[in-house]
């Protein structure tokens, strides 16, 4: 059941509502602020959706779209989120960007998910700052907004209570972190595991898949991988691959960089970082026996490997990911 309880005393948070609407990246919102959690105690988030022009508004997949409430919300809010914009050459209203700037001044937080940064950036309010938005989208609020410091690699950032995501599913991630911020880890697990997903990913993380998917028709490459994540701490050299996929050192690695986009090390790499990162959260493991489980051998190589991939030493990933009891 939806939060529109008006009696609540919990910080209210608003999205913007426009025609065109991005309907997965406004559900993101809805879903982590909008739903009932009596878990949470009264001081739960309380939630409204805000049309930010007249008429009827449609959203991507054919509905139309009753608001609950007009413009005017933003002078309530304690954050204002945009899910989406209509494209990143659609110019941003000015009274909307005024409603920002007020906002933000009164001590509103802004945040946005995918092109919604565009609206962010349309008020200044992020100039000299570092930003991120969706990777197809970067060179164009570069253009856009030169004064403004576009990070395309990262998932979210924060600065000044202001917040921008990539993609979608990034979205969620920003969304799950500013319950953690507001109400602490505990809590964004419990948001995390009601939406069936990880705790949380940090901003810094690469926005790109870390696990291409592989093409079809090529059964010998795909039997291998699994047979390798299921053993990870053997000493898996390449040639070793190569001898338990029946093939010469050299079509193998021809064929694996086909089906992965990647070399056999570094596939290796990034998948005992992957089984590490799943160990730090669900193990009280030392890091010399993580280190042996995922066949780095040593917690120096495993710092060492998982700092590059992460961003991250593996102590302070376990420290913000570490799944509550």
């Amino acid at each position: 059941m939806p939060n529109t309880s008006e009696t609540l005393p919990g910080p209210l948070v608003v999205a913007l509502l426009y025609d065109g609407l991005c309907t997965f990246e406004f559900g993101i919102v809805a879903e982590v602020f909008g739903l009932a959690r009596p878990e949470m105690g009264p001081g739960w988030y309380r939630f409204r959706s805000a049309a930010i022009e007249p008429g009827t508004l449609a959203a991507h997949g054919g509905f139309r779209i009753l608001p609950d409430g007009g413009a005017d919300l933003l002078e309530e809010a304690d954050l204002i989120v945009i899910p989406g914009w209509k494209g990143a050459e659609v110019p941003v209203p000015d009274t909307l960007i005024e409603a920002l700037r007020g906002a933000h001044r009164r001590g509103a937080r802004l945040a946005s998910i995918c092109s919604g940064a565009f609206v962010l950036a349309a008020t200044g309010l992020l100039d000299g700052k570092r930003a991120t938005t969706h990777w197809r989208y970067a060179d164009v609020l570069r253009r856009a907004r030169p004064a403004l410091m576009v990070d395309e690699a990262s998932l979210y950032h924060a600065e000044d209570r202001i917040f921008t995501s990539a993609g979608s599913a990034a979205g969620i991630d920003l969304m799950v972190e500013i319950v953690r911020r507001d109400f602490g880890p505990d809590a964004a697990n419990s948001v995390a595991r009601r939406l069936v997903m990880p705790a949380h990913r940090t901003g810094s993380q690469a926005q790109f898949l870390e696990r291409p998917v592989l093409p079809r028709g090529d059964g010998a490459i795909p039997a291998l991988l699994d047979r390798i994540r299921g053993d990870l701490a053997t000493d898996w050299t390449i040639a070793r691959m190569a001898a338990a996929a029946g093939m010469s050192r050299r079509t193998f690695e021809r064929r694996f960089g086909e089906a992965t986009g990647q070399g056999p090390g570094e596939w290796l790499v990034s998948e005992r970082v992957e089984a590490a990162k799943d160990l730090l959260v669900r193990s009280a493991g030392s890091m010399e026996i993580i280190a042996q489980t995922v066949g780095f051998g040593s917690a120096h190589a495993l710092r060492h490997h998982f700092r590059s991939l992460v961003s991250l030493t593996p102590t302070a990933y376990r420290r913000e990911h570490a799944l509550a009891a």
